[in-house]
């Protein structure tokens, strides 16, 4: 099972509509195991990440709603399938912006359950939308497998979810 929908192609294709050629420094917010910090890594750009629960050695102990990295210290923040789990998209996303120069690029993946809701979120938090895609089609197949091959998976029970993808500038 992949750590989230698509996998590292889905990861490329994140950074790909970053624009931003290596060797920019990025934060994986939310990173899990580290792969896309190891796939970062490996495609020439400085990245780290950062978990509450860190499943790999290129990722750090952290709470990325309350980041301890200084203001204006990433070129890029990447997350996939993380903002919407960590209760306070809102806060997740000002530290984002936080974190960023002036430029830079937050391109993220996740679960809402009101598109218009999370762009004015966006927008609240000092970005500009540069990209957006309804995935929502992925997430469901991604879903449904993780139901059938994974014993400890949380139901969405009453709730109309859509997946999307962000890519933002930070003004």
């Amino acid at each position: 099972m992949l750590g989230h929908p698509g996998g590292e192609e889905h990861s490329r294709y994140l950074i790909e509509l970053s624009f931003l050629p290596p060797p920019a420094r990025w934060l994986d917010m939310g990173a899990g195991d580290g792969s896309t910090v190891r796939l970062l890594q490996s495609l020439g750009y400085e990245a780290e990440g950062i978990d509450l629960n860190p499943l790999g050695e290129d990722v750090i102990t952290g709470d990325y709603l309350n980041p301890t990295y200084p203001e204006g210290s990433f070129d890029g923040i990447l997350s996939q399938c993380s903002f919407y789990v960590s209760g306070n998209v809102p806060v997740a996303l000002r530290q984002a912006g936080r974190l960023l120069r002036k430029g830079g690029k937050l391109v993220f993946s996740d679960v809402t359950e009101d598109v218009v809701q999370l762009l004015n979120q966006v927008r609240q938090a000092g970005f500009a939308v540069r990209h957006l895609e309804d995935l929502t089609e992925a997430w469901r197949e991604y879903y449904l497998e993780a139901l059938w091959t994974q014993d400890n998976v949380c139901l969405a029970q009453g709730k109309k979810f859509t997946y999307v993808l962000f890519v933002c500038e930070r003004m």
